[in-house]
């Protein structure tokens, strides 16, 4: 069942499935693999080196484990490394997202967002209007983004408040839970 949970998204309930099946048998070793994917999607990354070391030590052999330790540990590095923010901004979702295509899709219809975009193009590759009153500079480049913000916001407020929430509970379930 936690298997199908994490097909889900629904990644609490996966480990919870967990915890019940290792309760029932602690040797187990799919229970602590399962557990440590689930436990990697909600930015436990601690829990999820802990999972991942007790599925090895029960099934030593495992690649898939492995595999998936070492990247959980990896995750865990980022997110304590100095440069590391702790935000892990899933871009896949929000790629997939129905709302976010069609959104992206009628604001790329939008003739100030190609104009935008045009210029940004053309000076990210040096062209015509690099330099002349175009994106010569950070705080050009800032603007237009800012702009280009402005402009998503007044065609889907709904989206922007998904992905804002979105970030959120990333950014807190990678800090605050991970201590709970």
């Amino acid at each position: 069942r936690a298997a199908a949970q994490s097909k889900l998204n629904n990644y609490n309930e996966a480990i919870k499935d967990c915890e019940r099946a290792i309760a029932i048998d602690p040797k187990y070793s799919k229970a602590y693999g399962r557990m440590g994917l689930a436990l990697t999607s909600v930015n436990k990354y601690e829990e999820a080196v802990t999972s991942y070391q007790k599925a090895l030590d029960l099934d030593p052999e495992n690649d898939s484990y492995k595999s998936n330790l070492k990247i959980a540990e990896q995750k865990l590095r980022d997110m304590s490394s100095p440069t590391g923010t702790g935000l892990s901004f899933d871009m896949a979702s929000l790629i997939n997202n129905p709302a976010f295509i069609s959104m992206a899709a009628s604001l790329m219809q939008n003739p100030q967002v190609q104009q935008l975009m045009s210029g940004m193009m053309s000076n990210a590759i040096g062209g015509p209007a690099a330099g002349v009153g175009g994106l010569s500079d950070l705080s050009s480049l800032i603007h237009a983004g800012q702009q280009f913000a402005q402009q998503i916001q007044q065609q889907n407020p709904e989206l922007i408040e998904q992905l804002r929430n979105h970030v959120r509970s990333r950014s807190f379930s990678g800090s605050t839970e991970e201590h709970s």
